[in-house]
């Protein structure tokens, strides 16, 4: 089995064993808050942008629900594309209820049909999403042929940095120290079998595989699809691993800005 096949039944089972209460409020933040599941690096540029009559795209759309709070800027129409069918159903459920303009289709990502070829004004990704791809370059390749001419890219996502230091509940962690415990150029996939946390808590699920990058993966293979980087942005704080590390003046996320020039 194909580390994508794999996890994509490690996700949609991780669903089935989700929290109680997991997303159950989102409708009613969608319908009662100003974009309530973007980050605020995030907002700060989207607001500064025109979405009127434009199509937008998620790439990893989990449950849809940043999307959907991206829609609230205006555009025509909105595509997520995840693999977990169940988690793809609630984004579906959600979009209906809000009355947003999106579909959602689940999928391998790396398999998006022709038929999105030269589609969408923007495409974005966030946090956690880059880590399930092994190789970056047919992902940014996939975004070049998806983006319409001057369409935008943007990915939000933790700093390759953190990837190199442990985080609470592995050993190699000391409070209060920052310890160097991994190898920045790390090619071997980690195996995970402790459920999704935010999602489901712990339990012994299915593997999940995820991939470590570099900056230069990260940056090279936007520049390899043949985008034009507008922004490279570092910031201090963390976007969803661990807020541990904060204080310490060290880049724990990013943002990147590419056009299809």
């Amino acid at each position: 089995m194909d580390y994508i096949q794999s996890n994509k039944l490690a996700w949609e089972d991780a669903f089935r064993h989700r929290k109680p209460g997991w997303g159950d409020d989102n409708v009613a933040r969608l319908q009662s808050e100003h974009l309530p599941f973007l980050h605020p690096d995030i907002v700060r540029v989207v607001e500064g942008m025109a979405f009127q009559g434009k199509t937008v795209a998620q790439f990893c759309c989990n449950n849809g629900r940043e999307l959907l709070s991206l829609m609230q800027l205006g555009a025509e129409r909105g595509f997520g594309f995840d693999l977990a069918e169940n988690l793809i159903a609630q984004a579906r459920e959600m979009a209906s209820t809000v009355g947003a303009a999106c579909t959602f289709e689940a999928c391998n990502l790396l398999e998006l049909p022709a038929r999105y070829t030269g589609q969408f004004d923007f495409i974005f990704f966030t946090v956690g999403a880059l880590a399930w791809f092994e190789d970056l370059d047919p992902v940014f390749a996939l975004g070049k042929r998806c983006l319409k001419p001057d369409g935008v890219l943007l990915v939000h996502d933790s700093h390759p940095l953190l990837c190199l230091l442990p985080v609470p509940g592995e050993e190699a962690y000391r409070e209060g120290e920052v310890r160097v415990s991994y190898p920045y150029f790390r090619k071997t996939p980690w195996l995970e079998n402790s459920g999704m946390g935010y999602l489901s808590g712990k339990y012994d699920s299915p593997t999940f595989t995820s991939f470590t990058h570099t900056v230069s993966d990260i940056l090279g293979g936007v520049l390899r699809a043949g985008l034009c980087l507008e922004l490279f942005q570092e910031y201090p704080h963390d976007v969803g691993i661990t807020p541990v590390y904060e204080g310490k003046d060290l880049p724990l996320s990013y943002l990147l800005l590419a056009k299809n020039r």
